[in-house]
């Protein structure tokens, strides 16, 4: 099956067609940075550039290529999110095309990614939101000069809540081998004068992850926004790289655009477990970390204040988590993954929204709940498996209190955590009410039956990581 393509759309306008050109091009705004900075310490995350035409705002967002100049071969793929300019949306807009070209080549896109966003309501498939559209486009040929080859994530965001573009990051943000780039100027045909004053004050907010910005601030402000929370999130430290704007570059003074790059990276005092996939902080760390993120992802549907998350190693690795919650001491949701497919980040927060409002036990968590329930994350070892002879067999064999339990016959699977046990501490009570969650007879057995048994790490939150 042919690929499918989307052509560059404004080379020859907001950037040279000619490859040799813009390679040439890019490649002096590039060393113009290198000859004035000292070599990037680390990488960032998130970098936050223009996308005006190059001879305007090329030379500022250079600044933020050229701190990525030591990731080439790290860096595999780039999540990419800029506003819309020729195509209203309500909604953030993936293509469906293979690929996206420049005059240096095409730009394979991660369509495994991409259609793992099929789920969220808020990203639609929109080709005709990405045909003109510059403000992705022109971040490509950077991209490729700086990183050689990776896949891309495009999304065109339009009229959504930056809640909604957080929740789509978060998904997407991977670890060391995923970079977010927020495509973005800042105000636009004001006065010289009067652009740096507001621009000075927009990018102090920025500065300080403060995401209350509207569109005269920062064209991009809602996909900026929903990286501003992101970035809260996971402790990462904004650095000013840049700030001019059209005035200072190629235009007059009498109405200017603004330009800022902004890089987001992590905390010195969090860097070297960023980058360290081996190192492990102690279990009160991880359990503030998951549960947290596990709070954050609730709250955050609803609009409502999220805390900052500590960093850990182990959330950028494979893992899997149950999240229960409580609310005046009664189950409220539990949901939970048995087998570590996804980051360990990404599945804390999907379970965790799973089980506020799609456990089918109970109604959807209401806003004025949020406050009042009680978190719970249990991190999943390795499943065992059981082998028994008969039910009797596997009564001597579990281990109250300590296994977690898979039960499977014939299509049918069911598991209980080990905190099951709390309430059945006897093993026949614990297997019987397994069989029953199976949808067999609480007196069933079968000499295929099969038992595995798994333990847990459970970290309840505690009132530290809850919210006013």
């Amino acid at each position: 099956m042919p690929q499918t393509i989307r052509p560059a759309a404004v080379a020859g306008l907001f950037y040279p067609d000619d490859p040799r050109t813009l390679r040439t091009q890019v490649a002096q705004y590039l060393a113009q940075v290198g000859a004035r900075a000292a070599p990037p310490k680390t990488t960032p995350k998130i970098v936050l550039v223009p996308h005006a035409g190059y001879v305007y705002s090329g030379p500022v967002a250079a600044h933020a290529y050229a701190a990525l100049a030591n990731a080439a071969g790290r860096i595999r793929r780039v999540v990419l999110l800029g506003p819309t300019h020729r195509v209203a949306v309500r909604s953030i807009a993936a293509p469906t095309v293979d690929a996206f070209a420049t005059p240096l080549g095409t730009v394979r896109l991660d369509r495994a990614a991409i259609d793992a966003l099929a789920d969220l309501p808020q990203v639609v498939a929109h080709d005709a939101a990405h045909a003109g559209e510059h403000a992705l486009e022109v971040q490509l040929p950077f991209l490729q000069a700086v990183l050689g080859e990776f896949t891309l994530v495009p999304l065109a965001v339009g009229h959504v809540a930056p809640g909604a573009v957080a929740q789509v990051i978060e998904r997407l943000w991977g670890g060391d081998e995923t970079l977010i780039v927020i495509s973005s100027d800042l105000s636009h045909y004001l006065p010289y004068a009067r652009a740096q004053a507001v621009d000075r004050s927009t990018v102090q907010r920025i500065l300080a992850l403060d995401d209350d910005l509207d569109h005269d601030e920062a064209c991009g402000a809602t996909p900026l926004a929903g990286a501003l929370r992101v970035a809260k999130r996971h402790g990462l430290a904004p650095r000013l790289l840049d700030l001019r704007n059209s005035g200072d570059t190629a235009g007059d003074r009498a109405r200017v655009v603004g330009y800022v790059a902004v890089a987001f990276e992590p905390r010195a005092d969090t860097a070297g477990d960023a980058t360290d996939a081996e190192g492990e902080a102690d279990d009160a760390t991880l359990g503030v970390a998951l549960t947290r993120r596990a709070r954050n992802a609730i709250a955050d549907t609803f609009g409502l204040p999220t805390a900052a998350e500590p960093h850990h190693a182990a959330l950028a690795q494979p893992g899997a988590t149950f999240v229960t919650l409580h609310r005046a001491g009664e189950l409220r949701g539990c949901i939970g993954s048995l087998e570590p497919y996804r980051p360990l980040e990404h599945d804390v927060r999907a379970n965790a929204l799973a089980a506020a409002f799609r456990d089918p036990r109970f109604a959807p968590v209401a806003v004025h709940e949020v406050a009042s329930l009680e978190i719970e994350v249990s991190l999943i070892g390795a499943a065992q498996p059981l082998p028994v002879r008969d039910e009797a067999d596997a009564h001597q064999r579990l281990r109250p209190h300590v296994d977690g339990v898979i039960l499977e016959w014939r299509g049918r699977r069911a598991t209980f955590l080990p905190q099951v046990w709390e309430q059945l501490e006897r093993p026949q009570d614990f297997l019987r009410a397994l069989k029953r969650k199976a949808g067999l007879t609480p007196d069933f057995w079968a000499a295929d039956l099969r038992l595995h048994r798994y333990e847990v790490r459970k970290f309840k939150e505690t009132r530290e990581t809850t919210f006013a």
